[in-house]
């Protein structure tokens, strides 16, 4: 028989956080494949546990992902945990669970910490929508990849989540500041869970000021409101106001709508009643 993958979610600061059933588990796994070793031996040593481990992490995910495969098709048990939280967010767990499904291995979750989580409910940022970024690419390695997430956020309607290094973040906080202007709304969550957890809230300009005169230290969960999605209505609206009706009429028609598809698009677009734009073609039929 096949041995099964643990994914066992290990505290983010304080070690009361920890389940009985992740201890439970990390106690009766033939292996353990940790992000840190020597980050883990302390979490394990707290809780007397004597289980071998193995590193597992981002500079060595396929070839040792190879290794933990082969060893859970030969039948052993293995609990994959990463330095802090739950494994497969931001860390190389997702490419271990792919493989996993790929070699028909068995896999389950073991709930527990998230800093993303954790983070959301403590901003008292809108929590119906929201969605994970995790850090921003690189700008070094990937300028692009950057553009184009900070691009997204002028008109993101969802609270988005956001993890960063307190040596990046002032950086961070300006790079935002451009993207989506000084007055959005964020939640600054550090140490979470620890004796020192702080959370500032505030607008970005002001999390630039404060922290600025407080050096930011530990690690660092920002979490940003959503544009609302009146204001982009607003200012969609707006923007098709600086064409004609006419003109709007033809991009929809030159696309191939009808001309009854097309008022409905034109007035969907400028925030109006269909039979607005009805009445002005009607009226204005005759201008050139």
């Amino acid at each position: 028989m096949h041995g099964k993958l643990f994914l066992c979610a290990t505290p983010i600061g304080n070690l009361g956080d920890i389940t009985s059933r992740v201890l439970e588990t990390l106690r009766s796994v033939d292996l353990i494949a940790a992000e840190d070793t020597r980050n883990s031996i302390k979490l394990l040593n707290h809780f007397d546990i004597h289980v071998p481990m193995t590193s597992y992490h981002e500079y060595n995910k396929i070839d040792k992902g190879r290794v933990l495969i082969e060893k859970m098709l030969e039948g052993q048990n293995i609990a994959l945990i990463t330095d802090a939280g739950t494994p497969g967010i931001s860390d190389p767990g997702e490419e271990l669970v792919r493989m996993c499904i790929d070699a028909g291995i068995e896999l389950t979750v073991l709930p527990g910490p998230a800093a993303c989580i954790t983070a959301l409910i403590m901003s008292g940022l809108p929590t119906r929508r929201f969605c994970f970024e995790g850090f921003l690419p690189n700008e070094k390695d990937d300028k692009k990849g950057q553009r184009l997430v900070l691009e997204r956020l002028k008109t993101e309607t969802r609270t988005t989540v956001f993890y960063e290094a307190p040596h990046r973040f002032l950086r961070t906080l300006a790079l935002m500041l451009d993207a989506v202007g000084p007055d959005r709304r964020v939640t600054v969550c550090r140490e979470l869970t620890k004796k020192h957890e702080t959370a500032f809230r505030g607008s970005i300009s002001q999390a630039m000021e404060y922290y600025r005169e407080n050096e930011p230290k530990g690690e660092i969960v920002l979490v940003m409101e959503g544009v609302p999605q009146a204001k982009l209505d607003e200012e969609k609206s707006l923007a098709w106001q600086e064409i004609s009706i006419e003109k709007h009429m033809q991009i929809y028609l030159d696309k191939g709508q009808s001309k009854k598809e097309a008022m409905k698009s034109v007035a969907s677009d400028r925030g109006v009643p269909k039979k607005d734009i009805y009445s002005y073609l009607v009226e204005h039929k005759d201008e050139k």
